[in-house]
């Protein structure tokens, strides 16, 4: 099977995953192939052990219960943390290794196919994310209904225009149509989705935030640096791996810390529980919220 048919394959795999009902002419249609060709791939689907739901109507759907969606996604879906570690251990080879280049190819073409990843079944939010994903490749406004809010503990509709997904599609950077502003939604408060007619109308206000190395989000960023010793190095690559990439080691027992943060909370926690180790560097604003939370301590105590 040549390249194009793959890539139909995984498209036509997403589109009978997504939660919308499509006949096998709107199928053949949306891949610009024959229905006889659909009928071929449906039958391949059952042949190696898919499961294939045919409902009212004339549409196909694949099964969530089909064994192998779990196994897949499993196999292809790295987060930023798994795509780097693993990127540092093929690093490590000798250069000689002919199995270098092969591995770091793969793993690139792994890591940036979101269309494969993106159709697989995540669970009781799987059919929520598969609409999400359709409407932003389409630019069409959905409706996030029921949506649980942290702060008022109410549940309200929202229509929104989704952007992007953040790792591991916990959360979703959406335009909130009613406050003029993008925002970020977690997937699991999601009651359902309802995917609209009415396509983007605010693109030009599009814009993702950022997520810093201790896995904050916001749109703003402040720079940070610290100089870490022996033992907050280790725990640092250790628990939040992204942030070798903006380590520089200073001599035998000591590294700089030259990072961008999205608010001073994951850092502030950090550097708290490692003060001895660790030397706050040219950052006025960053130790003036430490002051801040010594006197907060202090108080409690």
């Amino acid at each position: 099977m040549d390249q194009p048919k793959i890539e139909r394959v995984l498209r036509l795999m997403k589109m009978m995953t997504s939660g919308n009902r499509y006949t096998v002419e709107e199928l053949a249609e949306r891949l610009d192939t024959s229905y006889r060709s659909i009928y071929r791939y449906i039958d391949t689907f059952k042949e190696v052990g898919f499961v294939v739901h045919k409902e009212e109507g004339g549409v196909y759907r694949l099964g969530k219960e089909s064994p192998y969606f779990k196994d897949i996604s499993q196999l292809i879906h790295f987060t930023d943390e798994e795509a780097h570690i693993v990127n540092q251990l093929i690093g490590a080879l000798d250069d000689t290794n002919m199995l270098k280049q092969n591995l770091r190819r793969k793993l690139s073409s792994v890591y940036h196919c979101t269309s494969l990843a993106n159709s697989i079944v995540k669970g009781k939010n799987a059919e929520n994310v598969n609409r999400i994903i359709e409407a932003i490749e389409e630019h069409r406004q959905v409706v996030l209904h029921d949506y649980s809010s942290s702060h008022t503990g109410s549940k309200r509709n929202r229509q929104v225009e989704p952007i992007a997904f953040t790792t591991n599609y916990v959360q979703i950077w959406c335009y909130d149509l009613s406050d003029g502003k993008t925002k970020l939604f977690n997937t699991a408060r999601i009651g359902s989705v309802e995917m609209l007619d009415s396509e983007w109308e605010h693109e030009a206000e599009h814009r993702c935030g950022y997520i810093d190395i201790f896995r904050n989000m916001g749109f703003e960023q402040m720079r940070v640096q610290l100089r870490l010793g022996v033992m907050a190095h280790n725990l640092l690559i250790e628990e939040y791996p992204l942030s070798e990439r903006d380590l520089t080691q200073l001599d035998d027992t000591h590294w700089l810390l030259d990072t961008m943060v999205c608010n001073y909370a994951g850092v502030g926690r950090f550097v708290m529980g490692l003060i001895e180790d660790i030397e706050i560097i040219d950052s006025p604003d960053f130790v003036a919220y430490l002051r801040t939370k010594r006197e907060a301590l202090e108080r409690k105590l």
